[in-house]
């Protein structure tokens, strides 16, 4: 059986020489452990007589309980002194000065419609909004969109099981506005749309602003100089501005609109593709089949509308390179656009 006097001595002069509990743990293992000398000890009793394996038993498991109840101990007080490190490690100094808080910043998206809204503001206009999720008649039919339309299949528009959807544009409340029949009216319509869409330029998730004039002889003229305006007010710098044809379900005759590309001057980079022209927006005569379907008196009325991307001009007026930055919630990108 060897000494066990000394056994136990020697444990206990290690459990005391231990100053973390990884060491403490090592010492466990070794004398109490599944292979422990200890362990070994009783394996052994079955070398001793009959008689005699009783009392050494007891003197065995004696042992082991007292060293247990040694480590418990130590175990106890080298994680109390632990908990007294961490915490004397984060303690905060109260008699520090302090460093103050950062003030927040209006996200760029929110900027840009503020910008916008301003701009049309002070030019007479109203700003008008209307619900996110719509019905099929306000978002595709009322607009003279066909039922073949591309825009109304499931890999474009969010649907949900009852027929409605997450609008993909904001012209809805142009047909709202329209119905309520307070005409003549001049309205920007600013918002958030949803379509099936992700990648640099593009989020299942992003802002537009429209606008609608109707009034008595309004003309194509009248629209070009309301955007001509507009775009140099926004970017605060002269551009030029063109007009390209192309097609809208709602207006007719419609138009792409291009303005000078704001960071060559037109005399082209690779933002504009060398180009020295940027697409900023669509817009044309609103479509007689739409005043038809607002109420609205096609032979006395006439107007234009326009649509943008709010994310669009914010990336093209702070020079943002990838639209997913806006959603990122990176405070290091927003930050840079300076307190609210």
């Amino acid at each position: 059986m060897g000494d066990l006097a000394t056994l136990v001595r020697q444990t206990l002069d290690e459990v005391a020489a231990s100053t973390t509990l990884a060491a403490l743990d090592e010492v466990r293992v070794r004398w109490l452990g599944k292979k422990g000398l200890f362990t070994e000890q009783l394996k052994a009793l079955g070398a001793l007589p009959a008689a005699e394996r009783p009392a050494a038993g007891a003197r065995i498991n004696e042992a082991k309980q007292a060293l247990q109840s040694a480590i418990d101990a130590a175990t106890e007080k080298l994680a109390a002194a632990a908990i007294e490190a961490e915490l004397a490690a984060g303690r905060i100094d109260v008699s520090l000065p302090g460093r103050g808080e950062a003030r927040g910043a209006v996200h760029p998206v929110t900027r840009a419609r503020l910008r916008i809204e301003s701009i049309f503001r002070n030019s007479g206009f109203e700003v008008a909004s209307g619900p996110e999720i719509e019905d099929d008649f306000h978002n595709f039919e009322a607009l003279n969109i066909p039922a073949d339309h591309p825009a109304r299949a499931m890999h474009d528009t969010f649907y949900f099981p009852d027929g409605r959807l997450l609008r993909t544009h904001t012209s809805p409340v142009q047909i709202r506005e329209l119905r309520k029949g307070r005409l003549p009216l001049a309205m920007i319509m600013p918002g958030r749309v949803y379509r099936c869409d992700y990648d640099m330029t593009h989020s299942p998730m992003f802002h537009q602003a429209e606008g609608l004039v109707v009034d008595e002889n309004v003309s194509f003229a009248h629209l070009k100089a309301t955007l001509q305006g507009f775009l140099q007010a926004f970017f605060e710098k002269e551009l030029r501005m063109r007009l390209r044809p192309s097609y809208f379900p709602f207006t007719e005759p419609s138009a792409e609109v291009d303005m000078s590309c704001v960071f060559c001057d037109g005399a082209g980079c690779r933002v504009c593709k060398h180009t020295g022209w940027l697409e900023i927006a669509g817009c044309g005569m609103v479509h007689p089949n739409v005043f038809k379907a607002a109420g609205v008196d096609g032979e006395r009325w006439t107007g234009y509308a326009f649509g943008m991307g709010i994310e669009r001009l914010a990336m093209l007026r702070y020079g943002v390179n990838d639209l997913r930055l806006f959603f990122d919630s990176d405070l290091r990108f927003l930050s840079q656009f300076g307190a609210a």
